[in-house]
């Protein structure tokens, strides 16, 4: 038993949510550096526990600092963004992606975006805004599109006798309620609602992949692609490792061979390496090999629109 106050020899706390990020180097010496901030699991502005039930700021949230810090510091020349991610809702990869835009915008500095296990919808396109896209060679990515969660309890409650008695200002005010069935003209609001945002994303895909003839009608789909497929379809600019995305980013910035690697976190790792996504130790955005946060967000999506790649979503209805 540790006592309030009191704490073992040599035991070593988890960094705090309010520690500041620092600035830690993966590899390389030089005065010159490029920054590296990995996005890893659902994206969304939610804001994490961990298993001390301590708040930790949410992947928007960590991505806006470490964009921060990475604009501020006029020794980073270039900045490599690792994305592992099936997406998440519409607004936080709108602003992530807008984020990445004013970065590019305000320093001038070259992006490259490297496409890790999954780099699907919202996570590929928080990655346009990229001047060289690389994926890994057993990466999926594209599913370009949007999928709307509405749950339905109608047939459930039926079976149990169960009634739900709504009294609305509109005809349309409960559109989407899991009580009853949408009616004809509310599934045609709704498909509208969905050809928007679909149409947003698929119109990003044409502006900033245009010099590569993005094969639109097959992205259009909403498919998911392997590296190779993406390649050819005009998603990616290349097949790769990691080093070669680093590679990509110091040829772009005119960096030599030793040009240090950093990232930021709250918590120093011994033996830090390039693949380590964490940013506090037991904290959010953990880079352990099931993540249990996206795990757990999937069964309990709010209903609404997701740039998110969900297999498991069950009966779908295509507009």
């Amino acid at each position: 038993m540790v006592l309030p106050g009191c704490s073992l020899p040599g035991l070593k706390l988890p960094a705090d949510a309010t520690d500041p990020l620092r600035e830690f180097v993966l590899e390389g010496s030089g005065p010159q550096k490029i920054a590296m901030v990995s996005v890893n699991g659902a994206i969304t502005d939610k804001p994490t526990r961990d298993f001390m039930s301590r708040n930790h700021p949410g992947m928007l949230d960590e991505f806006v600092a470490q964009l921060a810090l990475a604009k501020e510091d006029p020794s980073i020349k270039a900045l490599v963004l690792k994305v592992n991610s099936p997406g998440g809702t519409i607004t936080a990869s709108d602003i992530m992606y807008k984020e990445l835009m004013d970065f590019k915008q305000q320093t001038g500095k070259p992006v490259v975006a490297a496409l890790m296990d999954v780099a699907a919808s919202g996570g590929y396109y928080i990655s346009l805004p990229a001047d060289h896209i690389l994926a890994h060679p057993t990466t999926l990515t594209g599913s370009v599109g949007v999928i709307f969660v509405t749950p339905r309890v109608s047939g459930l409650m039926d079976k149990l006798g169960l009634d739900m008695k709504i009294r609305k200002s509109g005809k349309h005010k409960d559109m989407g309620s899991p009580f009853r069935d949408t009616t004809a003209e509310e599934d045609a609001l709704f498909d509208g609602i969905i050809d928007d945002m679909a149409g947003r994303f698929a119109g990003l895909v044409e502006k900033h992949r245009a010099d590569q003839k993005p094969d639109m009608e097959k992205i259009k789909t909403a498919r998911i692609f392997t590296a190779d497929d993406a390649l050819s379809a005009g998603l990616v600019d290349q097949v790769g490792y990691l080093e070669d995305a680093l590679a990509q980013a110091k040829k772009m910035a005119g960096l030599p061979d030793n040009a240090a690697v950093v990232t930021y976190r709250r918590t120093y790792y011994p033996n830090d390496t390039i693949y380590n996504t964490l940013v506090t130790q037991y904290g959010a955005h953990s880079g352990a090999l099931v993540n249990i946060d996206l795990l757990e967000s999937m069964p309990a999506l709010k209903p609404g629109l997701y740039y998110l790649w969900w297999p498991g979503a069950g009966n779908s209805v295509q507009p």
